[in-house]
C-alpha cells in the first residue's frame, strides 16, 4: 500500500513556509506522494452541484485560495527529492492540451520523473463559463487531450488527429523522462470507472465508500478487458479521513481488500503539529504497511 498527502495545496498550506514544510516533513516521514486540488476560478452564488459534499457546496467556501496546482508542485518539488508529485485532480478540459503537455512534461524533467496527473473533468459549469470553454462534451475532450499529450510526451515528432485537437509534426521539448506520466482518472461515477478502464494508469474515486468501492473497480476491469488493456496495471487511489492509528490501520486493510493500492489523507486533518502527526502516521500505519 502506498500512502500520500491529500488537498495540499489549500488553507494554510497555500503560504509558501506552510508548502514547504508540509512537503518536508511528509517525505521524511514516509509518504510516497502529495496531492493538490484545482480551480482556476469560483464564480459566486454558482448553482452548480459539488458532487462530494452532501450541501452540493464547496466544503471551503466560494472564496477559497486555490494556487495552480502545477506551479504548487514545481516550488515543492524543489526542496523534496523523492515524493511523488500528483493532481487531485487537475481539470483537463479547461486547457489547451499542447501547454498542459508542456507544463506537465518541464515539472516531471525537472523533479526527475515524479509527476502523477491526475485527471478530472470538472463540475462546475459557472467556471467553464468564465474561461469561455463549453462545458458540454467535456468527457470526450478529457480522453482526446489524454491521447493528445501521450502522443507529445512519447513521439519523436509528434502528430495526432482528433475531433477536438489536431496537430502535425510537433517536436515538445522537454520530454517526460520516462517516456510518458501517469493519467489517473479522477471521479466517482460509472462513467469516470469506464474511462480509467479504457485510458488510465489508474483510478482516483474522491468520496466513496470502501463498501461502494469493489463495484466500482469491477467497471475498472471490465473496461479495461474491453479496451483490450491489462487491468492489473490500472492503479486504485482512494480517500482517507483519520490520522487515528488504530482507527486508519482498520481503514486501510479494509481498503486494500477493497482492491486499493494508495491511501490519500487530507492534509489540513494532520494539525498544527504537523511533524509529530505525519511521523505517528509514518511509524503507527505506514510502517505497518
Amino acid at each position: 500500500m502506498k500512502f500520500g498527502v491529500a488537498f495540499a495545496n489549500i488553507g494554510s498550506f497555500a503560504e509558501p513556509p506552510e508548502a514547504v514544510r508540509l512537503a518536508r516533513a511528509a517525505e521524511t516521514s514516509g509518504f510516497e506522494s502529495i496531492w493538490t486540488v484545482d480551480h482556476v476560478v469560483v464564480p459566486g452564488g454558482y448553482r452548480s452541484k459539488y458532487p462530494y459534499d452532501p450541501s452540493g457546496r464547496l466544503p471551503s467556501g466560494e472564496a477559497t485560495v486555490f494556487p495552480d496546482p502545477l506551479i504548487w508542485l514545481a516550488y515543492v518539488a524543489a526542496v523534496t527529492s523523492t515524493l511523488r508529485l500528483g493532481t487531485g485532480i487537475l481539470i483537463v478540459p479547461q486547457r489547451n492540451p499542447l501547454v498542459l503537455a508542456k507544463e506537465l512534461a518541464t515539472l516531471d524533467h525537472l523533479s526527475g520523473g515524479r509527476v502523477i496527473l491526475g485527471a478530472g473533468i470538472g463540475w462546475l459549469e459557472e467556471e467553464f463559463r468564465a474561461l469561455g470553454v463549453p462545458f458540454a462534451g467535456r468527457g470526450k475532450r478529457t480522453e482526446e487531450s489524454v491521447a493528445a499529450m501521450r502522443a507529445l510526451w512519447s513521439q519523436e515528432q509528434a502528430s495526432f488527429e482528433g475531433s477536438t485537437t489536431s496537430f502535425t509534426d510537433c517536436f515538445l521539448r522537454p520530454q517526460p523522462p520516462g517516456g510518458t506520466i501517469p493519467v489517473h482518472v479522477g471521479g466517482s461515477s460509472p462513467a469516470a470507472a469506464r474511462r480509467a478502464g479504457r485510458i488510465g494508469d489508474g483510478f482516483f474515486p474522491l468520496g466513496v465508500r470502501p463498501d461502494e468501492l469493489p463495484p466500482l473497480i469491477d467497471i475498472v476491469r471490465s473496461s479495461a478487458e474491453d479496451a483490450g488493456r491489462d487491468p492489473t496495471t490500472i492503479e486504485v487511489t482512494v480517500p482517507s479521513n483519520t490520522t487515528d492509528s488504530q482507527v486508519a490501520l482498520a481503514e486501510v486493510t479494509v481498503l486494500a481488500e477493497s482492491g486499493a493500492d494508495r491511501v490519500l489523507v487530507p492534509a489540513v486533518l494532520f494539525g498544527a503539529d504537523l511533524e509529530g502527526s505525519l511521523a505517528r502516521y509514518g511509524e503507527e500505519v505506514i510502517g505497518r504497511f
